[in-house]
């Protein structure tokens, strides 16, 4: 058996395109406008990992999506849990469960879908303004 991606609804797939690809760092690596069925897929990755990848689907058709938290989250690991966060921060994203041990921190797609981002290896030491930074919502 082998990992091939995982699928998340996206409503606004411009908005999800600018989260994934310009704030998280993931490569647009296809995609399939299938007019007969009136929706769009779009496949991402991290780079250099193509075997690790999302499906974003958007319905053409205007639906609201629930929260559905029983979809659980999406995990990456990351070269630097510190300077992801800092990034995401300055471009407006809410870190709903900061790095406060160096390893372990949450953020939210625009369709409130639940992202882990871990830290590669061993966890880094506490710092500021991590450290005391109290959680945001849920996730």
């Amino acid at each position: 058996m082998k990992y091939l991606h995982t699928m998340v609804r996206v409503t606004d797939l411009d908005k999800s395109l600018d989260f994934y690809c310009n704030k998280l760092g993931l490569e647009n690596v296809g995609r399939f406008d299938v007019e007969a069925g009136r929706f769009t897929l779009v496949f991402l990755a991290p780079p250099g990992q193509k075997e690790a990848q999302i499906e974003l689907t958007h319905n053409w058709d205007p639906e609201e999506l629930g929260e559905g938290r029983n979809f659980g989250h999406l995990a990456y690991e990351v070269d630097d849990i510190y300077a992801l966060c800092d990034k995401l921060m300055k471009v407006g994203v809410t870190i709903n469960r900061p790095p406060r041990d160096g390893h372990m921190a949450f953020v939210r797609s625009p369709d409130n879908i639940s992202i882990e981002l871990l830290q590669k290896g061993k966890p880094l030491a506490p710092q500021e303004p991590w450290a005391s930074m109290p959680n945001t919502g849920h996730w």
